[in-house]
């Protein structure tokens, strides 16, 4: 296995307002519990990236801030640990994939629940893209 570090630049987060609109329009959904997982695939805009990630944990699921920050940096931090096989599959291709994390449950969940949840989403994206 060869070593690459693993990390959650810049340009693999998902911030242009017409391309969240057009994911949230277009794209397909599917859930993970405690996830809701919108994608939407199209040509890739910029050579080096491959997916561009957008997190939201709803403030009518999280009243306060300090929970739905803890929420939010889990879901990175488990996004981060397990894209790997996800953006080798986009990394050869003309494609690149949008992708929106809603959590959906109404408390704080542990880290080892989000982890499981976001392997699941990320194999059924693979599995989508074959």
């Amino acid at each position: 296995m060869e070593n690459r570090r693993l990390t959650l630049r810049r340009n693999e987060r998902l911030s242009l307002k017409r391309q969240i609109d057009r994911l949230f329009a277009e794209g397909s959904s599917f859930a993970a519990y405690p996830l809701r997982v919108v994608f939407l695939r199209e040509p890739k805009a910029d050579p080096l990236s491959t997916v561009a990630t957008l997190i939201s944990v709803p403030k009518k699921r999280l009243k306060h801030a300090v929970d739905r920050n803890y929420v939010r940096r889990r879901i990175r931090e488990c996004y981060r640990l397990n894209k790997q096989p996800l953006t080798d599959l986009l990394s050869s291709g003309a494609e690149m994939m949008l992708i929106a994390f809603i959590y959906l449950a109404a408390e704080r969940t542990t880290t080892a629940v989000i982890s499981k949840a976001m392997d699941k989403a990320i194999r059924t994206l693979c599995a989508k893209l074959e």
